[in-house]
């Protein structure tokens, strides 16, 4: 029987294409970058299965052109680059990675805490280009952590993962959430309260929610402006919750004291003024660039779509209503 061939949009761990290439005839992408649009269509047509990543939009025009395809793997947690909605009417299965990378994107948001709440990568960089004279008390004096105010917005998966590392800090949770946090409440004493009481409380406000329509620059000037002017953004989850030019106005104005970003709006593209400022820490979208969670999430994506090409539910599907007679 001859073997469903597959294209991977982009290199991943080797760990997953092995995977693959032991049931399948496997195509990769063979440059560090995302494809452009004209070579995604190229390459998908006649394919059986795609296993694709966050910087691919997998959208009507992509099914159209993939119709033999069984389903589409996307590489990564978050799934707002594929059009759910028109996949599912489809009856076209999509999965996505989760679990894998909870710890390695909590550890993530945590050391962005630390790095602008004191100031590592500003005291870094002047130590790299000044002459320093020596200790001085007033060098660099940044926020405290142990015994602040912790305000998780998005009690999910990776919310809750960094909330429970903040007990060795003895911090004060709050959290914002569609239901109770059962977990956070009995390990951690967090209280649940309302969008608006968490940002005028919380010493740092960490981001945890998916892009959605109503999550879409949740974090705007007017949410920023309520915010202690003491107090620090950190952004892991998606960068279109953040209105990153309202954030650059705030950061220069001193609203909020700093900000810490790993995805971006616009992203590749940072808004103009972001990369001037001292009060923001910005990192290239790595909250999951571990070993061992890259790796497993090649392995889980290619499960998943391995699953897809035998006509089987995949494990981590985000449509399941396709299954449904």
């Amino acid at each position: 029987m001859d073997k469903p061939n597959v294209y991977v949009t982009r290199m991943i761990p080797m760990e997953g294409i092995d995977l693959l290439k032991e049931h399948c005839n496997v195509e990769v992408n063979g440059e560090d970058r995302p494809l452009r649009r004209d070579e995604l269509l190229k390459n998908v047509k006649g394919k059986d299965g795609i296993l694709c990543l966050l910087t691919d939009r997998i959208d009507a025009e992509v099914f159209d052109t993939a119709l033999t395809a069984k389903g589409f793997a996307n590489y990564a947690v978050g799934f707002d680059n594929i059009d759910v909605e028109e996949a599912t009417k489809r009856r076209i299965p999509i999965s996505n990675t989760p679990g894998v990378l909870t710890d390695a994107t909590a550890e993530m948001a945590w050391a962005l805490l630390f790095a602008v709440g004191r100031r590592v990568v500003e005291s870094d960089r002047f130590m790299r280009t000044v002459e320093w004279s020596g200790w001085g008390p007033l060098q660099f004096i940044g926020g405290d952590v142990t015994g602040k105010t912790l305000g998780i917005i998005g009690a999910g998966r990776i919310g809750t993962a960094m909330a429970l590392k903040s007990k060795g800090f003895a911090m004060k949770v709050l959290y914002t959430n569609t239901t109770v946090n059962e977990v956070l409440e009995k390990e951690v004493g967090a209280r649940k309260v309302s969008f608006e009481q968490l940002i005028k409380q919380a010493d740092y406000v960490s981001i945890h929610v998916p892009l959605l329509p109503e999550t879409r620059h949740l974090i705007n000037g007017e949410v920023l402006r309520k915010m202690k002017p003491t107090a620090y953004l950190i952004n892991t989850s998606r960068g279109p919750v953040v209105n990153e030019a309202e954030l650059v106005a705030a950061l220069r104005e001193g609203e909020i004291a700093g900000a810490a970003l790993d995805v971006y709006e616009f992203e590749p593209r940072m808004v103009a003024g972001l990369t001037d400022l001292d009060n923001v820490v910005i990192t290239p979208h790595t909250a999951s660039a571990t070993k061992d969670a890259r790796t497993n999430m090649a392995v889980k994506a290619a499960n998943n779509l391995l699953a897809m090409l035998k006509g089987k539910r995949p494990p981590d599907c985000i449509n399941p209503v396709i299954y449904e007679r």
